[in-house]
């Protein structure tokens, strides 16, 4: 369990208060973990200690004025502020403060730390699902991956249907953090909705890598059993 240091809220800024708690050593460990991330962006702040800072700032004015105000500098700064907008929980203001977040998403952590927080973005999906098909369609690499895991985190429960899938399938690019969310997506619709998913694999309607990288992490998974492991195994090609 990690605790915030003592810090005076009325004397330091938001900035201020990620660098006291600081750590070279994660910084340099989440360098590699993210890599094109600019080293001197990193403070090394780890998650459990923003999430207890989140959850402190929460309806304050200081969180309001943080979200305001973008750019960030650092990619700790990012990944709090993913964190604030997942306390939005009216939908549409969710989406108006996201829209302005998302062009400073710069690396796979703060995009699915972001959309993970983001519970309001499966609370109405008759105005979510717009914005997500056109983030599917983005230029943008991390809008693009947004949109397919804000469906992974949150419309394949309940709230799934099969046409989510085919705007997962229909996404073609050559980055490698929007193929492995794609792969990502499919394996974790085959834990969750196996019967309706498997069809994609036995009629090899996905690329070949994004097939193969899907049955993986699906056989890898420890809410797949081992008979339709075994199953899945046969479908490689």
């Amino acid at each position: 369990m990690f605790s915030l240091r003592p810090i005076n809220r009325q004397t330091m800024t938001i900035t201020e208060q990620l660098a006291a708690l600081s750590d070279a050593g994660n910084a340099l460990f989440t360098a590699k973990l993210t890599p094109g991330i600019d080293p001197a962006t990193l403070l090394g702040c780890r998650i459990p200690q923003l999430r207890q800072l989140a959850r402190r700032l929460r309806g304050s004015s200081e969180a309001a004025a943080f979200i305001a105000a973008l750019p960030h500098r650092y990619h700790d700064e990012n990944n709090l502020h993913g964190l604030l907008l997942g306390q939005i929980r009216d939908p549409q203001q969710a989406l108006t403060a996201l829209e302005r977040f998302l062009p400073c998403i710069d690396n796979w952590a703060t995009c699915d730390i972001t959309a993970g927080s983001m519970t309001a973005l499966g609370r109405d999906p008759g105005l979510v699902m717009p914005h997500i098909e056109r983030w599917l369609t983005a230029t943008h690499t991390y809008t693009v991956r947004f949109g397919i895991v804000t469906l992974l985190g949150h419309y394949l429960g309940e709230r799934f249907e099969p046409r989510h899938a085919a705007l997962v399938a229909a996404v073609q690019s050559d980055q490698y953090y929007i193929n492995m969310a794609r792969a990502w997506y499919f394996s974790t619709a085959l834990v969750k909705h196996y019967d309706t998913i498997l069809p994609w694999f036995t009629e090899r309607r996905l690329d070949r890598w994004t097939h193969n990288k899907s049955l993986q992490k699906a056989r890898e998974s420890l809410r797949i059993d081992a008979e339709r492991k075994t199953a899945l195994q046969q479908l490689k090609y």
